[in-house]
Formats: C-alpha cells, structure tokens, sequence
C-alpha cells in the first residue's frame, strides 16, 4: 500500500484539507469484512491513477475526524478537491464506481 498514505486525526487536516488537488479517503476499520475485500482494489487504484493521492483512515483509531466527516457506515469513499468535499460514496461497489471515474480518460 505504498501508494495509498493513512490518516488520521492528527494529521487529517494538513494531509487532505489543506492538500491542493484531488483527495480520496476510504474510511475503513479491522473488523469491517467489506472494507477489507475493498482494500486491495482501494491500492490498486492508487496505482493506476496518477495525479490523485489516495488516504486511507481507521474510523476506530480516528473518530473524531470520522465524526466530524458525518461517517456513518463504512465503507465510505470521501472525494476532496482543493480541500472540498466533491463526492461521498457508502459501500464498497459505489466506492469502486467512483475509483473507476476518477482514472484519466474517464
């Protein structure tokens, strides 16, 4: 997962707020069997989009940037361009939707 960084509380603001261009942040925890068959295609998205950074955040390990994001089920893909919420995608095969439109050419 290289291409994908982890954030969290602390670093939410500087790492997708204050970050100029695009943003996706899958929102995920351990114990969310959904969220972790979407991890692999999450990472691989990351490859092959250039241009987009990919963020990845433990809604268990960083509720208070989950709470204040209005997360209440999971997975949940956020779109961030110039710091703005653009998009907001629950569900693992709407998050791949949105992956998918993301990719240059699309």
């Amino acid at each position: 997962m290289s291409d994908v960084h982890v954030v969290a509380d602390a670093t939410f603001e500087a790492e997708v707020l204050k970050a100029k261009g695009s943003v996706v942040v899958d929102f995920w925890a351990g114990w969310c069997a959904p969220c972790v068959a979407f991890a692999p295609h999450f990472a691989e998205f990351a490859k092959q989009t250039p241009g987009v950074k990919f963020c990845k955040l433990n809604v268990d390990e960083s509720s208070v940037t989950a709470k204040a994001q209005g997360i209440r089920a999971i997975p949940t893909v956020l779109y961030f361009k110039d710091g703005v919420l653009v998009k907001s995608v629950t569900g693992a095969i709407e998050a791949s939707m949105l992956l998918r439109s993301l990719r240059p050419g699309k």
